[in-house]
């Protein structure tokens, strides 16, 4: 019997019973699907927290101040002290001390309560310098982002996010209208294009002013000239661990800080936390792709059930076999290949519901699903692998089988 006549033979075995060859299909198949499913959803949240980190900006490096700790000794954590000021900025700003280091862009943060008319909405209010826009990588869809002249002259000018021109006029090109920021009046000379939301703020809901007038006009007299924090761009993304030690060391000169461990600063950059979320979901798809195989295991386990009592089913048939001559190989074979169509149609199978379901359930639950060709063609192998290695102690029982003792066989 040759290989066509082996795949015939087999394949109107499979056809002989449909509906048990059906349920045995089901079992790999879905255990397939789980298995691409569950690799798609890693690998997309994956690529969903890269691109909510990359939209912090590129080559990034965030300075943030250190603790602060009360009279009565109560510590607060970091980013509670006002240690950073706007002089720290232009240090950092110096092509020779820190050559690594593009462009610097100091923040002030405040909560303010904003009025338009007789609405109002409190939201985040950014004091900054012009190079805020390209070191966090923002772009403004209606109008103007502030100069440095702007900046240099405390000009009364703010840009609004997307969503707080929203909240504020009902709609977003507000470029030209007033807004009273605290006691103040600020002309909107624009709005910035939307840059969704992180893992702890909506990036759009906010609004940008010189950090001259911040100072000036709404931080007060206290700590006016402390910033939030310090955005750094470094040069290249080669260059981002060299900008990280100039920054770190300017900051501990500035401060008059001889050892790292007593800096009252941190400094953090976006391939530390891609690199920290990463490894969490690359550790999570691996659990979860392990527990997915299991069903796999089922599958493989349903195959050999199948086959074993096709053995017992077809004794007769094997022993009028071997008795007209067909070798132990062929019987084996025949077997075999049995398990495989088995176990090659549900990774098939199970592979295409698995594909359909990753390309219809990101929107129905908001996160990305990766189709991956290599996840794929991995379950393909391993089906095929399963259906023909649950498949062997059948085959090698059937090819066994003493002619005579088939034959005798009710």
């Amino acid at each position: 019997m040759n290989w066509a006549e082996t795949f015939n033979s087999g394949w109107a075995a499979i056809r002989a019973h449909s509906l048990r060859s059906s349920l045995t299909v089901l079992g790999i198949l879905i255990g397939i699907a789980a298995v691409i499913l569950t690799v798609g959803l890693g690998l997309g949240t994956q690529k969903d927290v890269s691109a909510q980190i990359s939209a912090l900006g590129s080559n990034l490096l965030i300075v943030s101040p250190g603790s602060s700790t009360t009279t009565a000794g109560v510590r607060g954590g970091f980013g509670t002290s006002s240690t950073l000021t706007q002089n720290d900025a232009s240090a950092l700003e110096s092509k020779m001390s820190a050559p690594d280091i593009a462009s610097v862009a100091p923040v002030k943060t405040l909560s303010e309560e904003l009025t338009a008319g007789s609405t109002n909405w409190t939201t985040t209010v950014s004091g900054t310098t012009p190079d805020w826009l390209g070191v966090r990588a923002r772009s403004v869809a209606y109008g103007r982002f502030f100069t440095a002249a702007d900046e240099a002259n405390s000009a009364p000018v703010v840009v609004l996010g997307p969503t707080t021109a929203t909240e504020l006029f009902g709609y977003t090109n507000v470029v030209g209208q007033s807004v009273d920021i605290g006691s103040q009046n600020f002309t909107i000379i624009g709005v910035l294009t939307s840059a969704g939301s992180n893992s702890s703020s909506n990036l759009d809901d906010t609004a940008v002013v010189p950090l001259s007038t911040a100072q000036a006009d709404l931080a007060g007299q206290t700590n006016a000239a402390s910033v939030s924090t310090i955005y750094l761009e470094a040069a290249s993304p080669s260059t981002l661990s060299g900008a990280y030690q100039e920054a770190d060391q300017i900051l501990l000169n500035d401060h008059g800080i001889t050892t790292a461990t007593a800096a009252d600063f941190t400094i953090n950059s976006q391939d530390a936390l891609v690199t920290t979320a990463t490894s969490i979901y690359r550790t999570l798809t691996i659990l979860l792709t392990g527990i997915a195989a299991l069903s796999l295991l089922v599958g493989g386990i349903g195959v050999m059930n199948i086959m074993l009592v096709s053995v017992t089913e077809r004794t007769r048939e094997i022993g009028l076999r071997k008795a007209l001559g067909a070798p132990q190989r062929a019987i084996r074979r025949q077997f075999l290949v049995e398990a495989g169509i088995l176990g090659l149609a549900g990774g098939v199978l199970g592979a295409v519901l698995g594909s359909v379901t990753a390309l219809i359930l990101p929107g129905l639950i908001g996160s990305s699903v990766v189709i991956s060709p290599t996840a794929i063609l991995i379950s393909l192998v391993v089906a095929l692998s399963i259906g023909v290695g649950f498949g062997v102690y059948p085959a090698s029982r059937a090819a066994r089988l003493a002619p005579i003792d088939a034959l005798r066989t009710e």
